[in-house]
């Protein structure tokens, strides 16, 4: 009779492992499949915004050597990501070819100028700093004037902002939502064991004593259950990959670091906390307590 009951009683903490096993993986894998989209949203965003060109349309006056000189300077500021110069006749050639006929046939000259694009680090694409930019370029000798879309400008920060904001709300609402889950299981998995713990506190273990392995189990449950959730994502990265390769989500180490990072991370300390706070509540109840 012993035996069937201690068999039943290994069933029942199995099945309760398990369980907590399975809550912690789908919520880890949840808030990991939300992670992945808010730090490939940022990589998509910053290559978006690294398109955005300010151009400076040069004084007529200023030669080849002065070009390169001013050219080189440009390349080495803080905000420049790649510098790409248009010389006019180069400029002529590519605007007749885009209306299909030679402008300058009628006009007898080359009305355009030279020019220079630079494109700018993702941090430096915002109304404000380009402004900046427009200013001070505007002050250069070598500068007859600069150009770049506002428009564009204010719509793609004002979206980006937009996005961003929602995205980390959502990730705020996901992850209080997965401490909950996690916390609950671990509750209810530490719930059954009460009868235990206050047995032991009887007979005199102290309550670090006692805490201590229900803690480990905790840990362990949690870091079994982040390691189900990153094979999850493991297999969802490839999948996205095979269907959009310019995302290169195999080849982001950086992103797959802080994923995998961030889910272990999270696993430890959301276990390691709810099981301390269900083993105190629980040591805390009088022994009539125990039976509600």
């Amino acid at each position: 009779m012993p035996s069937k009951f201690e068999s039943y009683q290994k069933r029942r903490l199995a099945s309760s492992y398990i369980s907590v096993v399975i809550s912690i993986a789908l919520v880890l894998f949840m808030v990991g499949v939300l992670g992945l989209v808010l730090l490939k949203s940022t990589l998509v965003s910053n290559r978006v915004k690294e398109k955005v060109a300010i151009t400076l349309f040069l004084k007529d006056n200023v030669n080849r050597k002065q070009i390169n000189s001013f050219k080189e300077s440009i390349q080495k500021e803080v905000f420049t990501k790649r510098v790409i110069y248009t010389s006019k006749t180069q400029a002529a050639k590519q605007y007749s070819k885009e209306i299909g006929e030679d402008f300058m046939k009628f006009l007898g000259e080359n009305p355009l100028k030279n020019g220079i694009d630079i494109y700018l680090k993702a941090d430096f694409v915002t109304p404000e700093k380009m402004e900046e930019l427009e200013s001070r370029f505007l002050k250069n000798a070598f500068v007859a004037d600069v150009s770049y879309d506002k428009p564009l400008i204010n719509i793609l920060t004002k979206n980006i902002k937009r996005i961003s904001f929602w995205l980390l709300a959502l990730s705020g609402f996901f992850s209080l939502v997965a401490i909950i889950l996690i916390n609950s299981a671990i509750r209810l998995s530490i719930y059954s064991k009460r009868f235990n713990i206050k047995t032991m506190q009887m007979v005199g273990a102290t309550k670090g004593f006692i805490r201590k392995p229900f803690i480990w189990q905790g840990i362990k449950l949690g870091i079994i259950g982040a390691i189900l959730a990153l094979i999850g994502l493991g297999l969802v990265i490839y999948y996205l990959d095979s269907l959009a390769p310019s995302l290169r989500l195999l080849k982001d180490y950086v992103t797959i670091s802080y994923l995998v990072a961030g889910v272990l991370l999270s696993a430890f300390i959301i276990t390691w906390l709810s099981t301390f706070f269900a083993t105190q509540r629980l040591l805390n109840l009088q022994t009539e307590e125990l039976y509600y």
